[in-house]
């Protein structure tokens, strides 16, 4: 599998702005099987003035523009996180889009940030862990804050995937942590993990690029810089069952009650 992930930079733009420039950008990488997009591009998770002014529905006209791309290009697309709008609320919001411009699996994320944020205030969390069926095995959808809560990883690994795709916009100041979470969230699940995070700034806030890619042993295979780039590799997933299988820790696993 070929895998991209497009590392965006946050400007100070309109919606329609960055969606054009998201659309153009996944044109480059239209050779890769699977293209990442970051959290919150549309708007800036530091903008939480825009959040009620850009949100739109499931489908809604962004959602629309990035399902007619996946069909143009053939390609399966995880568009990343907008502000989702629906009659519950406010929830930031990822959609898995497969190569018919069919949205496969919507994920809303669970863990919303509070330090120094209005993430918490603003938006509702999300109750489902979401694990997806694609071509090369089930991959598991999760959103930035949760690389800190473990739990949720192993419970989309129960679930059997065995990959985990990641839309973010960490800061920078916590870049460390970031590159940590990555490799032991892989590591500790045997699984492949591809993240995707913001550039650039909003609202006063740097975001740490750095989106990776890492394989079960907690390896990078390649990560991004802290400007807007893209990262490609091809992965092997055969390697998740020849780890797994050669140190079994996951079946070792001891229920603890």
């Amino acid at each position: 599998m070929k895998v991209t992930s497009i590392q965006l930079e946050r400007r100070e733009i309109s919606k329609a702005e960055a969606t054009a420039h998201a659309l153009a950008m996944v044109d480059q990488a239209s050779s890769s099987d699977l293209i990442l997009l970051p959290e919150m591009w549309p708007s800036g998770f530091f903008r939480f003035d825009r959040y009620p002014v850009d949100a739109e529905p499931v489908d809604g006209p962004v959602v629309q523009a990035f399902r007619d791309k996946a069909a143009a290009i053939r390609r399966h697309l995880l568009m990343g996180s907008f502000v989702e709008r629906n009659t519950k609320g406010l929830f930031n919001t990822s959609l898995l889009i497969d190569p018919q411009g069919t949205v496969t699996a919507v994920y809303r994320k669970i863990h919303l940030f509070g330090y120094q944020s209005s993430e918490r205030d603003l938006l509702t969390g999300g109750t489902e862990v979401v694990v997806a069926d694609t071509p090369w095995g089930k991959a598991g959808l999760a959103t930035c804050y949760d690389l800190r809560f473990p739990e949720q990883f192993r419970k989309m690994v129960d679930r059997g995937a065995v990959f985990f795709l990641v839309a973010s916009a960490w800061p920078a100041v916590r870049l460390d942590p970031w590159v940590l979470f990555n490799r032991v969230r892989a590591m500790e699940n045997q699984a492949f993990l591809i993240s995707s995070n913001c550039a650039g700034s909003d609202a006063g806030s740097l975001y740490a690029g750095h989106s990776m890619v890492v394989d079960p042993l907690g390896n990078i295979l390649a990560q991004g810089e802290e400007k807007e780039c893209m990262i490609t590799v091809e992965i092997d997933m055969d390697q998740v069952a020849s780890v797994r299988k050669e140190f079994s820790a996951l079946h070792d696993r001891v229920d603890l009650g």
